[in-house]
């Protein structure tokens, strides 16, 4: 596992206070990298507070106004989820997707997001995601810390950080895998091709273009396969623009 590979997304976060907490808790466990996508009250004097030695993990904190500025160079995302989608995705537990984590960091960018105290992360923001991560809690009380759940997850990447993973096909892969930014221009792409071939009805996109997010997110593309799509993808637009041309 490679730390400095793996950041901390936070979302869109209300309390100042939180903030504090998770670089606390990331720090405990070896975490530094911790990106905040447009927080309400940010800087803080409570977040230095709540910080308590961890301050340099806030001093070195990147603030973006997207979240897909957050991630646009990452390989591997995974969102927190506390509730079933009307699309399932693959969905895992805080020690299972650690160990996706551990792996894919120590060749790639990887992101962990965490959504708003109130109401997490949207669904357009998931389907930004590889797999989805929840934390079982009890049905009794449910409700978890936003800087709890940081912990939990950092414990568990931690757990692994000094264990001997074993090596993986993705440790022999031979391309490296696609970026999230790369990943958003091949679906406007493809979405634009579908469209043209009157595949897609774009007055009734129905959930056609969440399922494909949610089929490239699983198998995970490399840059050689996206070239190769996006190169098929434009061959038949030219297709498609010179059947439609006006003939003779």
């Amino acid at each position: 596992m490679t730390p400095d590979n793996i950041r901390i997304v936070l979302v869109n976060t209300s309390h100042p206070g939180n903030i504090g907490g998770v670089a606390r808790a990331m720090k405990n466990m070896g975490l530094q990298r911790l990106y905040l996508v447009e927080p309400r009250d940010y800087p803080s004097e409570e977040a230095v507070w709540r910080a308590v030695s961890a301050s340099d993990v806030l001093d070195a904190a990147v603030v973006v106004p997207t979240l897909s500025e957050a991630i646009e160079d990452c390989q591997f995302v995974v969102g927190t989820s506390a509730r079933e989608r009307r699309i399932p995705w693959p969905l895992l537990d805080a020690r299972q997707c650690a160990e996706r984590v551990a792996v894919a960091s120590d060749r790639e960018q990887v992101a962990v997001l965490f959504g708003r105290e109130d109401r997490g992360l949207t669904n357009d923001e998931l389907q930004l995601c590889n797999l989805h991560l929840n934390i079982p809690t009890s049905e009794a009380y449910s409700s978890l810390n936003l800087a709890m759940a940081v912990q939990i997850v950092a414990y568990e990447l931690r757990m692994l950080c000094a264990s001997n993973l074993p090596v993986t096909e993705v440790d022999q892969w031979d391309a490296p895998f696609a970026s999230h930014e790369n990943m958003e221009r091949y679906y406007a792409h493809l979405e634009e091709t579908l469209v043209d071939v009157e595949f897609l009805d774009p007055t009734a996109p129905r959930q056609l273009m969440s399922r494909l997010r949610r089929l490239y997110g699983r198998v995970r593309l490399d840059d050689m396969e996206l070239n190769i799509l996006r190169g098929i993808l434009t061959e038949t637009q030219k297709w498609v623009a010179q059947a439609r041309a006006p003939k003779g």
